[in-house]
């Protein structure tokens, strides 16, 4: 056999197991993140079970505010605000918000020290577990 003959063979050799390294299966991997943050996944159950219990209920004790919600918030921190219903713009009474990669939600604002406070507390505390559940009107 020729030495032209000899390359002529490996280049085929080589190119048939390039070949079939090609169709191999890939190797499983995790699924891709959503690319959401774990405040803003937090933020999205809090703030959809608030709007359902509170807003779109017309719950009697949250007629008088209304939701803006600030979820995409490229600041890092997806918040909502309750405000007054008449102002849209006004100073927030509440504001409910999470922060970077935590879940943890945290609320303040005017309307925690009144007695509402205390089911806005609860509400919320329950939401951020994962439980959508409406608790009691106040």
């Amino acid at each position: 056999m020729s030495p032209r003959q000899t390359i002529a063979r490996l280049a085929l050799v080589a190119t048939a197991g390039l070949v079939l390294a090609s169709c191999q299966s890939k190797p499983k991997s995790a699924p891709a993140p959503s690319g959401k943050s774990a405040a803003l996944l937090a933020m999205e159950q809090v703030a959809i079970s608030a709007h359902k219990c509170w807003i779109s209920s017309k719950d009697p004790a949250f007629k008088p505010y209304q939701m803006a919600n600030e979820l995409n918030s490229f600041t890092g921190t997806p918040r909502f605000l309750l405000v007054p219903v008449k102002q849209y713009g006004g100073k927030p009474l509440l504001v409910v918000q999470a922060q970077g990669n935590s879940r943890r939600v945290d609320v303040y604002g005017p309307l925690m020290a009144e007695p509402l406070g205390a089911r806005i507390g609860s509400d919320i505390a329950r939401w951020q577990t994962g439980n959508p559940a409406c608790g009691a009107a106040a």
